[in-house]
């Protein structure tokens, strides 16, 4: 019975890292063209906090005639809170490396890649993607304590998406699934698993005259039975969360963005409200 309670509560890290909202994730760009990033953001579910410091490097590349992109995160973050569940008190003290993520990105339709001087003549249409991103469980992890900032299992989200121009909008959606591998040291020696989480979400996007931009988004997620030792202890989810984009350059090298999202309505009870600001600066491509 412990457990059971503890399951329902254990997966605020993984909820903010596997259900973040994704504006523009299909869009084209120049070949060559660098971003790094560093940003800092934090996820609250009841008495408890998620401090992520995070740092992002990606490439644009050809694939197949078509522009892509390979992406790097590597977070750090602390966990802090203290409560109860029922009859069990559990408090939170955990600090260190995350699980860093991978992803490759590659656009199929009406993204072609294109040098800088030629990206200059290039107006969207209608852009189809595709992505594949995996988490390394590189993050610290304790194999006694119920909340970790690492989840000790690896998370595979394929995902495929559209982008449509209208004038200065953009309008997007897009399909993911998340397949989760086993935690085999969940609470001493028990194993966990996890049913795919099964997500959509669509994004309606502004551009300013400057190429600022600013976004409403919205996403929902379903499925994620949890298991220990082969004995569900949760149901499927059920999950909508709203959110917002700002990015504003700063000059053509350097923009900020700002992001927050929050849970309307969870059958399990896992919402959480996020918030974000992050620095990007950009080089390469004769930039």
């Amino acid at each position: 019975m412990r457990i059971f309670w503890l399951c329902l509560l254990g997966f605020i890290c993984q909820q903010a890292s596997a259900q973040e909202i994704e504006a523009r994730a299909y869009s084209n760009a120049p070949i060559g063209i660098n971003f790094i990033s560093g940003g800092i953001a934090q996820a609250k579910s009841g008495s408890y906090t998620l401090t992520t410091e995070a740092t992002s490097l990606t490439r644009i590349i050809n694939v197949f005639g078509q522009s892509g992109r390979i992406s790097l995160l590597l977070p750090y973050a602390q966990l802090s809170g203290a409560g109860s569940l029922g009859p069990q008190n559990i408090n939170a003290s955990a600090e260190g490396l995350s699980d860093p993520i991978v992803k490759i990105s590659a656009n199929l339709y009406g993204a072609p890649a294109l040098s800088l001087e030629e990206f200059n003549n290039y107006k969207q249409d209608l852009i189809i993607g595709t992505s594949l991103a995996a988490s390394i469980p590189w993050g610290k992890y304790n194999s006694e304590q119920m909340l970790n900032v690492g989840a000790n299992r690896s998370l595979i989200q394929p995902a495929i998406g559209v982008s449509q121009a209208i004038g200065s909008w953009r309008l997007e959606l897009a399909g993911m699934a998340t397949i989760y591998t086993n935690n085999t040291s969940f609470l001493g020696s028990n194993t966990l698993s996890q049913n795919p989480v099964y997500s959509s979400e669509a994004h309606g996007i502004y551009y300013f005259e400057n190429t600022a931009y600013i976004s409403a988004d919205a996403t929902y997620f379903m499925g994620g039975q949890k298991y220990v030792n082969g004995t569900a202890i949760s149901g499927s989810q059920e999950n909508w969360r709203f959110g917002s984009t700002f990015s504003y350059p700063i000059n053509k090298r350097n923009s900020i963005r700002l992001t927050g999202s929050k849970g309307v309505y969870s059958n399990t009870n896992t919402d959480y409200t996020a918030l974000g600001i992050s620095w990007q600066y950009r080089w390469g491509g004769g930039v």
